[in-house]
């Protein structure tokens, strides 16, 4: 309360001072202008209020401003009378106009403000309903997965060990797509809510990449991932929960969709104190006019396959921001994508590959 009516009395302060200023510049030049076009100014003045001020601060505006016209620039000089009938009207007609000038303008803004207010929650449920759609699938696949896996082991239908290794792992790669989109969601509302801290210790950045290789490697992919690590990599001072979780939504989206057999490149290196971590892959790049959209929340390129909840790269990029870190997307010039992330951070004088 007290902050709104520190803010209304601002306004008042403000649309006062900057009527006096303008009033101050045309009295000194009144005598080659002439008061008709001062006049002009003076309500071009009180519009600009009304752009940006509320309602009263600018009848505010529009009052003083006609007070002002008349006292300064109507002969008789410093004087509320007026002797000239013309003049008189034209007063008259200046106080008309100031003011249905002040509330026209304050209510074009007024709508201005209800139309974007609209607009905004038009596309919250078109957000909605897209993420609606998008987990329908992404909760309902894996769910039907392990469903129909536990029945069949649950039959009595006699299998053999291959087949039962089969609907386990199955079951394995449904548990495993649940439980990330489960936690995509979880990651995005504590981004939402502000509750990520993010808690920095040294970490081999190496021993990562490998924890979320293997951890990928049940997702049975055929394509080769490369990873190069330039010399003498030190040991950085991160999140080590926040950049795995940034790797592997990388990883796995990589996977996903670039085609099988295909290479993706993971280039880890340190310069100009800053850490860079490049992932590069051989599918189809993004469409030029979409790359900005990408981090955006619930985004997914127009023609990119079914399912997916659009929260992935939303949540590398929050995760990323959240260690004072950037992260960009660029097409490369031989085809596919490469993601580059860089984070100015601590490192120590230890380098871990020494003792390899």
């Amino acid at each position: 309360m007290f902050s709104r009516t520190s803010n209304l009395n601002n306004q008042y302060i403000f649309s006062i001072i900057l009527v006096v200023l303008v009033s101050l510049a045309c009295f000194a030049f009144k005598e080659i202008i002439g008061y008709k076009v001062i006049a002009f100014i003076l309500l071009v003045t009180v519009s600009f209020v009304a752009m940006f001020y509320r309602i009263v601060p600018t009848l505010l505006a529009a009052v003083l401003s006609a007070l002002i016209w008349n006292f300064f620039f109507i002969k008789p000089y410093f004087t509320f009378h007026i002797g000239n009938t013309e003049d008189q009207f034209m007063f008259f007609m200046y106080f008309v106009i100031a003011l249905i000038n002040a509330v026209l303008t304050f209510k074009i803004r007024q709508i201005e403000r209800i139309a974007n207010e609209k607009e905004s929650k038009l596309k919250s449920i078109k957000l909605y309903n897209t993420l609606l759609d998008s987990l329908s699938h992404e909760l309902k696949t894996p769910i039907a997965a392990i469903i129909g896996s536990t029945d069949a082991l649950q039959s009595n239908t006699i299998m053999t060990e291959n087949q039962k290794e089969k609907l386990l792992e199955e079951i394995s790669i449904a548990s495993l797509r649940l439980n990330n989109q489960v936690e995509n969601l979880l990651n995005m509302s504590r981004l939402e809510s502000g509750v990520i801290v993010s808690k920095m210790d040294w970490v081999d950045l190496n021993e990562i990449v490998y924890e979320v290789i293997r951890a990928l490697k049940i997702k049975s992919y055929s394509q080769k991932i490369v990873v190069n690590v330039s010399e003498n990599l030190p040991l950085f001072k991160l999140d080590y929960g926040l950049i795995e979780h940034v790797i592997y939504n990388l990883l796995n989206n990589a996977i996903i969709y670039t085609p099988q057999k295909s290479t993706i490149t993971i280039n880890l290196s340190y310069t100009d104190d800053t850490l860079q971590i490049a992932i590069l892959d051989q599918g189809n790049g993004f469409p030029e006019d979409e790359i900005a959209l990408v981090f955006d929340k619930f985004y997914r390129l127009k023609n990119s396959r079914p399912g997916g909840s659009g929260l992935g790269l939303s949540i590398v990029k929050g995760f990323i921001e959240a260690q004072n870190g950037t992260v960009t997307l660029e097409n490369r010039v031989e085809g596919g994508a490469k993601f580059i992330i860089k984070i100015k951070t601590e490192v120590s004088k230890f380098n871990p590959t020494e003792n390899e």
